[in-house]
């Protein structure tokens, strides 16, 4: 079995997998950004987990590290895999459940308070997903937790707090400096023209913020 896993030394660039990419379209996407990327979240709600874990092998044989793969809400299939870390949702396990099972690999918990926040990693949650920060085309019906908030969240989150939505390389410095301990993508890498350059902009954005917190 594999040491758990600690969190990345500096700023984590986390990136989401669209819903309905093809995986052929995943792996040239996770290959093209693989040098700026710290973690490849496999979220995909359709897949059966037999599916899923195909999905995992085929990642590993195309080159991407399995501990920086991570699935999204399906526990069993982040221990068949033994992949980098679990992300669970409102509607997965909790994470005081799931802690026990997994002592061993990297728990993210998706929050959108500070409190959800602090409750999480008194439960054994890794790091917490916040969001949305910004305007969302994914949430067009919910307004943007905003900035405040998250320094909030971040200051009182013994965890790191990767924060997601509405990020771009020209705002993605302001979210580090709010205390955020990295960013999380979807749309912002997979739908831009060119993954590979968009990928490193955020990459040396979150980093020059980063060095400025320092």
């Amino acid at each position: 079995m594999k040491n758990r896993l600690p969190a990345v030394s500096g700023p984590e660039l986390h990136l989401i997998s669209p819903e309905g990419i093809s995986l052929a379209d995943w792996l040239r996407l996770s290959l093209a950004v693989l040098p700026y990327v710290d973690y490849f979240h496999l979220r995909n709600r359709q897949l059966t987990a037999k599916a899923l874990l195909e999905a995992v092998n085929q990642m590993q044989q195309a080159g991407i590290p399995i501990e920086s793969i991570v699935i999204n809400d399906r526990l069993d299939v982040a221990l068949a895999s033994e992949a980098g870390g679990v992300q669970l949702a409102g509607h997965s396990l909790p994470v005081a459940a799931a802690r026990p099972l997994v002592s061993e690999m990297r728990i993210g918990c998706s929050i959108h308070s500070p409190e959800e926040a602090v409750d999480a990693a008194s439960e054994g949650a890794d790091y917490c997903l916040f969001g949305h920060v910004y305007e969302s085309t994914s949430k067009p019906d919910l307004l943007p937790r905003g900035l405040d908030i998250l320094e909030v969240t971040a200051s009182r989150c013994p965890v790191p707090v990767i924060a997601l939505g509405g990020i771009h390389p020209g705002n993605a410095g302001a979210v580090i400096r709010r205390g955020a301990g990295g960013i999380a993508i979807l749309s912002g890498i997979s739908s831009a023209a060119d993954p590979a350059a968009q990928a490193e902009a955020y990459r040396a954005a979150i980093q020059t913020a980063w060095l400025e917190r320092r």
